[in-house]
């Protein structure tokens, strides 16, 4: 039994119908059932109102919207889907016409990595081959590193923004790049930023050992939210109850439950395999969960970012994403459980992120290949300095080594990035290459008389 039959079976009823009901004409164990029944409301492929013994289920008519990709790269204004809509009205009625709820187990319970997709297969595709840069065998974080000054901008900006901060992108430069604060702004809102700052550090300088854990999560909290929480509280799993305005949900209390439900948060986020899935999925259950006394959006949205820095996709920005719109959104993760507005925001800021960035790379350039092989060739200067090879003897184990290590349609490149570096090879850059600065000056003495030998 597949979820596609459970929809087929959907698709003959004219009015939702009880679990029950839809049990009757399949053959199916009935917790088997539910598990499905749960992931295919969270795909926003089957509709779901009502708790308890009152839910009513039925199938979702896809809309023009789900069925065609969102083409918001050039700059068009932003569209929910029709089904987005129904959902938004739901939480746009007054606060004493919506109903009072908590934080539900069983919604991450129904996911399973791999299996279940938040993000539709069209919306996964469109994002991988919009976000894609550079060699994927280029070592995690190059993309980032090289847009850093404008990434620390932006993500600071705009993650700030949708918090409240009144800081313009013009003096968010100022402050990040060269310490200058804004007259007439509260310190709130220029820590906020500052702590941004130290937050897309960590993430973009520590990719490589970054891995997806409680602990990566919580590091990330305490740079965010440190002089902006009660000493002691920043990084933690927190204490107290927490409210958040604006919705009936009421987080999940108690410290040991919220570790425990963060770990398994946490585990699942780590075994999904495609990074924007994994991406929205942390944005989503990191923002419900609100495992820490505040900071919990922002934590988020700089959480999102871990895989796709990984990747070297062009990391989200959550440029153009209205403050409102992305409030909402939030609230209809909170009440209904349900991702699809969220989801449509999530890629159409990811569209506009890529298109600012086109601009930004095209600007500065990159020399992937060299990127590709830098460690090769340093692990080559070592051995070449060390062994005080040059002349002959030198022209010899470049070429081996290249015929026997570097793919046939890079050698050439590869040959002549090994010796411009050779013949411009300084004390500063034989760091990490285990050169000592003797057998630096030995090595050179020898090589400006008989030279690369090439």
């Amino acid at each position: 039994m597949r979820k596609s039959d459970i929809i087929e079976h959907l698709k003959q009823f004219t009015a939702p119908v009880a679990f029950g009901e839809i049990k009757e004409g399949l053959d199916i164990p009935e917790r088997t059932l539910r598990r499905y029944l749960a992931q295919l409301v969270s795909e926003g492929k089957v509709h779901a109102k009502g708790e308890h013994k009152g839910r009513r289920y039925f199938y979702a008519q896809p809309t023009e919207a789900q069925e065609q990709p969102i083409t918001s790269a050039s700059g068009a204004g932003f569209n929910y889907s029709t089904h987005s809509l129904q959902l938004i009205a739901e939480v746009h009625k007054p606060l004493f016409q919506r109903t009072p709820c908590t934080y539900k187990l069983a919604w991450l319970e129904a996911y399973l990595p791999n299996e279940t997709f938040y993000l539709t297969e069209m919306e996964r595709t469109q994002l991988h081959n919009t976000g894609q840069r550079l060699n994927k065998e280029l070592p995690a974080g190059t993309y980032a590193r090289k847009i850093f000054n404008r990434l620390l901008i932006d993500l600071s900006y705009h993650s700030s923004r949708l918090e409240g901060n009144t800081y313009s992108l013009v003096d968010t430069q100022k402050l990040l790049l060269e310490g200058t604060a804004a007259t007439g702004k509260i310190d709130a809102e220029k820590v906020m930023l500052l702590n941004h700052k130290d937050a897309i550090q960590f993430l973009v300088d520590g990719i490589n050992r970054l891995q997806i854990n409680v602990e990566n999560i919580q590091t990330l909290h305490y740079l965010l939210a440190d002089g902006l929480v009660a000493p002691g509280t920043a990084g933690h799993i927190r204490q107290d109850a927490v409210r958040v305005s604006s919705t009936t949900y009421i987080p999940m209390e108690g410290q040991q439950r919220l570790s425990d439900q963060m770990e398994k948060l946490i585990a699942k986020a780590a075994a999904i395999e495609d990074p924007f899935e994994q991406s929205f999925f942390l944005l989503v259950h990191i923002s419900y969960l609100q495992a820490f006394i505040d900071v919990n959006k922002r934590t988020a949205r700089l959480s999102a970012n871990i895989p796709l820095v990984r990747h070297n996709l062009v990391p989200l920005s959550f440029i153009d994403v209205d403050k409102d719109n992305y409030a909402t959104a939030v609230i209809v993760t909170y009440e209904l459980n349900e991702v699809r507005p969220l989801a449509e925001l999530y890629v159409y800021s990811y569209l506009r992120s890529c298109a600012q960035y086109s601009v930004v790379t095209e600007a500065m350039g990159i020399d992937t290949l060299r990127v590709l092989y830098r460690d090769d060739r340093r692990r080559l200067i070592g051995e070449v300095v060390i062994s005080k090879l040059v002349g002959i003897h030198l022209k010899q184990r470049l070429e081996q080594y290249t015929q026997q290590e570097i793919p046939a349609e890079h050698q050439v490149k590869f040959m002549a990035d090994i010796a411009f570096d050779l013949n411009n090879l300084q004390p500063f850059s034989i760091s990490g290459m285990g050169i000592s600065q003797r057998e630096l000056q030995e090595w050179k003495a020898l090589y400006n008389e008989k030279g690369l030998g090439i």
